[in-house]
């Protein structure tokens, strides 16, 4: 192998790994010797100093002379820690609610709005979250406002609006990758509210309303030439039989009737007109 090649970089926490299969060194052995030995000293007192309880949600990351001890967190339960020579850190492991406050964001259409969201996450890796991290609820909190934004960004209104499952998994599948060196499991992400202009709802509603009227124009004129057709139809059968057409104006005179009409037009046939003008002449 060639001497010159770079070897990967390795991430925090494999460092701190093999910073321990390094040992802690002669110095560090006679300090955890002293500190055990105080401890055996002053027994039973200091039981109280070394015995910490980890509750059910919650693991220790256990600092030994400055190192993680062991590579993999502890509890739940009771844990032994050394005075003097022992740190140890609390890590809730229970889903977290970052609530996102509105962001103010320019779509791709150049409409301004503003979107408020709200992100479901936990602790999934304590050695990362402690390790590679100052602290991991802050960078979470803020990955997930600029990630809202940026991707909100690259959409339309109407991509907003109508497809808010979509980009909300899209989101969340950017923070958690992004969020895995951090230890971090990204379990949901949902946008909440799509706050926009005044002016444009009213734009908005303006132009639903106008579609609205054009449907139902259509739907009218669907309408009158189907009853157009059937009164074409009607027409012929009606012509076809002279009985026919005298029944439908019964029919029509009954109808008036019902109506309580104080005046009522009954039209007769013109060919009745012309068989009355032919008799009075053969009289």
């Amino acid at each position: 192998m060639d001497p010159k090649r770079e070897t990967p970089k390795k991430s925090n926490t494999e460092h701190l790994i093999a910073d321990r299969r390094e040992g802690i060194g002669v110095c560090g052995w006679i300090l955890v010797s002293i500190s055990f030995l105080l401890v055996v000293i002053t027994f039973p007192f200091s039981i109280w100093a070394c015995i910490k309880v980890v509750r059910e949600y919650e693991r220790a990351v256990v600092f030994r002379l400055g190192r993680i001890l062991p590579k993999k967190s502890k509890g739940p339960g009771l844990i032994l820690i050394l005075p003097c020579t022992d740190t140890f850190i609390r890590v809730d492991l229970r889903t977290v609610t970052c609530t996102i406050p509105p962001q103010e964001i320019l779509t791709k259409d150049a409409v301004t709005t503003q979107v408020d969201g709200v992100v479901y996450y936990r602790i999934h890796s304590v050695v990362s979250a402690v390790a590679n991290v100052t602290d991991v609820h802050s960078a979470t909190f803020l990955l997930a406002q600029t990630t809202l934004r940026n991707v909100l960004g690259t959409k339309s209104l109407a991509q907003l609006l109508a497809g808010r499952e979509e980009i909300a998994h899209g989101i969340q599948d950017i923070l958690d990758s992004a969020t895995e060196q951090w230890g971090i499991k990204v379990a949901r992400v949902e946008i909440k509210d799509i706050r926009i202009p005044v002016a444009m709802q009213r734009t908005m509603a303006a132009e639903a309303e106008a579609a609205q009227e054009a449907r139902a124009k259509v739907v009218a004129a669907d309408g009158e030439r189907n009853a157009s057709k059937a009164l074409k139809q009607a027409s012929v059968v009606l012509a076809d039989s002279t009985a026919g057409l005298q029944l439908r104006y019964l029919q029509t005179l009954t109808t008036l009737a019902a109506e309580n009409n104080s005046t009522i037009v009954f039209p007769l046939p013109v060919n009745m007109f012309e068989n009355l003008g032919q008799k009075n002449r053969g009289g």
